[in-house]
């Protein structure tokens, strides 16, 4: 179906394929959220009350204890907030604004992270973000599709030299073939959507488990949340609860910040990759899902099964088709397919689409008719073919002997 075609079973609704595909995933999309929303609600709503509880009778113990009055606390409070908004806390930290720690920061940016733990407070720092990101984000985006590239082709020379060393060792190779086999092979060849999906997948898995095998140790996190933080990462979400490489010092400190560096560029990249294969799939599916629909919910659809029982039932069709029909450009050929030959007669079978589809087989059964209705096996004389009139085989061919011979007694 070309995507400037109308769907068959929306044709009421005037959706090309393009704006049906479009409005059944943002419907999906919604009820994705919504579904999402209610099970995080029910998760973390009651641990979300609970904090509450403690953090007030907290407040309200000091306040007694120190003889502070709840406001005068409060705004002691907001004013920690405002020193942890420009980087400051109660531990020792490393500067944010030096230049490992801008660096750090440009490549939150341009990779779309945002962790949030080191965001601008000046005027002229916020101006030039915006300019910044918005040429660094689009040269990021670039280079992930680049490399999502790159590992396509990568894995369809692998996948080619696999076949062609399993084709050599069965022994099927021609011998006249030795080194240009695999130029013309598989031309044109590139690996399944699944296959590809499949080995970023692996490889997203390998990094998240070999970074967080380093970050457990190294920050002191428990390796379900260091798996949550590659995740987070990873995926450009950057929540910010969980930030590596934030302590002033670490043992082997040069080493881990490259490490750092290291696994979060592949693993972005990865990642990265990972979601657009799977985009391909899920628009696959929603493909599958229109087909369905197209059927489903169209009357003409459910009408016409009617008649493919009817294999020799003449449909008569509207004006309308039989005006689209009238346009459509001739076929040189014959039909390859029945179904093709109905969609083209305006769902009606003709004898020359169904003789195409079973030449051999029809031919026999229509010169059987022919003897059975004649009596004994009959040739066409001269005389029938001086008059115009054809043999023939079947049906047809008993009303050419019967117009032959009316016109020799005349």
């Amino acid at each position: 179906m070309m995507p400037g075609l109308r769907l068959q079973g929306c044709r009421s609704l005037h959706l090309n394929e393009d704006n049906g595909r479009f409005v059944l995933l943002a419907l999906l999309i919604i009820l994705y959220l919504l579904c999402g929303a209610a099970v995080f609600s029910a998760i973390e709503r009651p641990s979300e009350l609970r904090a509450h509880g403690r953090w007030n009778g907290t407040l309200l113990n000091f306040s007694e204890t120190f003889n502070i009055s709840l406001q005068e606390l409060n705004s002691f409070l907001r004013e920690y907030e405002a020193a942890i908004a420009a980087g400051i806390r109660a531990d020792a930290l490393r500067p944010r604004w030096d230049f490992t720690g801008a660096f750090y920061f440009v490549g939150t940016v341009v990779s779309t992270i945002g962790f949030g733990m080191t965001t601008p407070v000046t005027v002229a720092g916020k101006v030039f973000l915006i300019f910044y990101g918005l040429l660094g984000c689009a040269a990021t985006i670039l280079f992930f599709n680049l490399f999502l590239e790159r590992i396509i082709t990568l894995l369809a020379v692998v996948m080619k030299a696999v076949r062609e060393r399993r084709i050599r060792n069965s022994g099927l190779l021609p011998p006249g073939i030795r080194h240009d086999f695999s130029a013309y092979s598989l031309p044109g060849w590139k690996p399944s959507v699944y296959h590809v999906m499949l080995i970023l997948g692996l490889s997203a898995i390998t990094i998240s488990c070999c970074a967080s095998a380093m970050y457990t140790p190294v920050e002191g996190w428990v390796y379900l949340d260091s798996l949550y933080f590659c995740f987070v990462t990873f995926s450009t979400i950057g929540f910010g609860d969980y930030v590596s490489s934030q302590s002033a010092s670490y043992e082997y400190q040069s080493l881990y910040r490259v490490a750092n560096f290291f696994f979060m560029l592949m693993g972005v990249c990865c990642i990265y990759s990972l979601f657009n294969v799977i985009s391909i799939v899920i628009k696959q599916v929603l493909n599958w899902i229109l087909e369905k629909m197209s059927c489903l919910f169209c009357q003409r659809c459910s009408k016409a099964q009617a008649f493919l029982g009817r294999r020799n039932a003449i449909r008569p069709g509207s004006k309308g088709r039989q005006g689209r029909l009238a346009h459509a450009p001739d076929s040189e050929g014959p039909c390859d397919s029945d179904t093709e030959g109905r969609r083209l007669s305006g769902e009606m079978i003709s004898m020359k689409d169904l003789a195409a589809s079973n030449k051999v087989s029809l031919a026999l059964m229509q010169k059987q008719l022919s003897e059975s209705a004649n009596g004994y096996p009959r040739t066409v004389c001269g005389s029938s073919r001086h008059n115009g009139f054809s043999g023939g085989v079947g049906a047809l061919g008993i009303m050419n002997n019967r117009l032959a011979e009316t016109s020799n007694s005349r």
